[in-house]
């Protein structure tokens, strides 16, 4: 993309409503996501998150409003839970290539951006939290997608290796030049790996750079802060890796945390 070039826009959805019976899950929210972007949607539980997801993706219709995709748009979709019947025999392998056909070269090369390429052959039963997570948002990379759509992708992670897994996610964005669309409860660490947030609960209570979220009043009384404070934006440097269960390597020495 060239300098000030205008960034493509990927999806774009318009005043979405969603009711389950009496509830209304979602209500009049707007959205839009554009190329190399990484937006990211917090919120409480019961807020609508997974919901307004399933929406965009097409998943389920709404009761009104609209959703513009990118004609032929390419999406990679991390779900929030995935059921493994853990006495069926399933090898990651396998498990990669359930929904659609992809050759074993293209598994081991997805697997290998991820950092899990040696577990192609391990049962899936077998594999840890940060293990598992990597190996499905493998598999979100599968399609070459143009926009990455990932719901709690540190769900099940070590919170030593949830920085290290966005920290990926924000390096899958620049190599690829995809969009991100993730939901995420780690406000802390995703505030640190996205640049725009959208704060939902069942309506959009405020959205903008991170910063400028953590100042907003709706924000502040959503997560039972006190008017004035600021959350503290966590960045993550270092020059040690940790591993897929989020142990130091022990290889390197020094580890610098800042929350500024």
């Amino acid at each position: 993309m060239m300098e000030n070039e205008i960034p493509a826009m990927l999806i774009s959805a318009k005043d979405l409503h969603l009711k389950a019976g009496r509830h209304d899950l979602v209500e009049g929210v707007s959205i839009q996501v554009s190329e190399g972007e990484i937006v990211s949607i917090i919120g409480p539980n019961g807020a609508g998150k997974t919901s307004l997801l399933k929406l965009l993706l097409g998943l389920i219709k709404p009761e009104r409003g609209s959703i513009e995709r990118r004609p032929g748009l390419r999406i990679g979709y991390l779900p929030q839970k995935a059921s493994i019947d853990t006495v069926l025999p399933l090898s990651v392998e396998r498990m990669m290539t359930l929904t659609e056909a992809f050759s074993r070269k293209e598994v081991e090369k997805a697997l290998a951006e991820t950092g899990v390429a040696s577990l192609i052959d391990e049962p899936v039963q077998t594999l840890s939290g940060g293990e598992f997570q990597r190996m499905m948002l493998a598999r979100a990379l599968l399609r070459n997608p143009e926009l990455l759509v990932l719901d709690e992708p540190a769900q099940g992670v070590d919170h030593l290796g949830e920085a290290e897994l966005y920290g990926l996610i924000g390096r899958l964005r620049e190599e690829r030049g995809c969009g991100v669309l993730m939901v995420s409860h780690d406000l802390h660490v995703v505030m640190a790996a996205t640049d725009r947030v959208l704060c939902l609960n069942r309506h959009l209570c405020c959205e903008g750079e991170p910063e400028e979220v953590t100042r907003h009043p709706e924000y502040l009384r959503l997560f039972g802060m006190e008017a004035g404070s600021r959350l503290a934006v966590y960045s993550h440097h270092h020059d040690h890796t940790h591993d897929l269960s989020g142990n130091v390597d022990t290889s390197h020495a020094s580890h610098q945390e800042q929350a500024p």
